[in-house]
């Protein structure tokens, strides 16, 4: 999978009427991971449902439609009017909303921030859908979630504005190598991290960080 880094582009997209976009994403999506001008952003996670409804909206036009939208409220109410086609979770902010819309081809569910507004996904569904079954294909999603969760609460214990640096340092966490947040590829793993991507909604500044977050190659920092 690490093969597929040299794919990696970002893009910078302005049109009349919708927000600027800037995204990283590989040639040929017309929609991947990033923000908008509008302080819109949103991050995928991949799921395997069996199963996908040909009349519905692929994944990556969804993504597209959540960075052409102007908050999360329009963001989600366009993407369930349409209905998506096969499943994923995508996060979805604004400088003051977040969720987490987890969908298959014929379900939609909506994660939502915790009493401290916090929201942690990996690759497996944390909602029930019904007639729907998740192959939970990444087994360690979910200790990853396990993982995660704790290193966010222990942050929080620290400060309730944690900085920069310490939302860097999350992703950084190598626990349960090679199978961990910041994931190695190996025979036993099937995939690395690619990149690292951090967002300050309210400001329109994200960084991204090229290759493994403990082993980055390269920091670009985009801004609208």
């Amino acid at each position: 999978m690490t093969a597929q880094k040299e794919n990696l582009i970002i893009t910078k997209i302005t049109q009349e009427g919708i927000p600027t976009i800037q995204q990283v994403t590989e040639a040929g999506i017309i929609g991947k991971i990033g923000f908008n001008s509008a302080g819109v952003g949103t991050c995928l996670n991949a799921i395997r449902v069996h199963g996908m409804d040909p009349t519905r909206l692929p994944v990556h036009f969804g993504l597209r439609m959540v960075l052409e939208s102007t908050s999360v409220k329009e963001a989600v109410q366009r993407l369930e009017s349409w209905g998506m086609a096969s499943s994923a979770h995508i996060l979805i902010g604004d400088p003051t909303t977040a969720v987490g819309l987890e969908f298959t081809k014929s379900t939609f569910a909506r994660c939502l921030p915790d009493a401290s507004n916090r929201l942690v996904h990996a690759n497996h569904m944390l909602l029930d859908h019904p007639g729907e079954v998740d192959t939970i294909w990444l087994k360690d999603s979910l200790q990853r979630v396990k993982t995660l969760t704790a290193n966010v609460e222990a942050l929080a214990e620290k400060s309730s504005e944690p900085s920069w640096e310490e939302v860097n340092r999350l992703f950084e966490d190598e626990q349960n190598l090679p199978t961990a947040i910041c994931r190695a590829e190996t025979p036993e793993s099937g995939s690395g991290t690619l990149f690292n991507i951090v967002m300050d909604l309210k400001s329109r500044k994200t960084v991204v960080r090229m290759g493994r977050p403990v082993e980055v190659e390269e920091t670009v920092t985009l801004t609208l």
